[in-house]
């Protein structure tokens, strides 16, 4: 089982409830062509293949053209990916828990590298942002009633 690098100078980890079945969640957020179209952060994403351990997507979000890759799928509970960007090693897992008619949605990510040791706060700080604006994103959409 894939986790982050809980040594890494910037660790963020969050969580949200969301009003919806886990289905309709891990569908929307395992779509990685259609993040653009309900998280206002990522300018366009396209997977390269099935979602599947060991294949790749590309996205651009905040400025950054960015690679990952999937490391670990469990459907519908977890999801994992990462790789290099500008510098930063980062690692990112997903946990999806069904409670009743709800569901918690947890995200931890870890950064590290050379640019990271040189702006721990900053960067600490924008990662933090950025996953609380995507989980709200998140479960805006999944929250619709369409």
């Amino acid at each position: 089982m894939f986790t982050i690098d809980k040594d890494a100078p910037v660790v963020v980890r969050l969580s949200t409830v969301i009003d919806a079945p886990v289905e309709r969640v891990w569908a929307l957020h395992t779509d990685v062509d259609s993040w653009a179209e309900w998280n206002a952060d990522v300018d366009q994403a396209k997977l390269d293949g099935p979602l599947a351990p060991g294949n790749s997507f590309n996205w651009k979000t905040h400025g950054l053209d960015i690679t990952s890759t999937v490391r670990e799928i469990v459907p519908g509970e977890r999801i994992v990916w990462g790789g290099p960007a500008n510098g930063i090693e980062g690692v990112h897992v997903w946990t999806f828990e069904q409670s009743g008619d709800r569901v918690t949605v947890g995200t931890e990510e870890s950064w590290s590298g050379a640019v990271v040791e040189a702006a721990t706060e900053e960067l600490g700080q924008a990662l933090h942002d950025s996953l609380t604006a995507w989980l709200a994103a998140l479960k805006a959409r999944a929250e619709q009633r369409d």
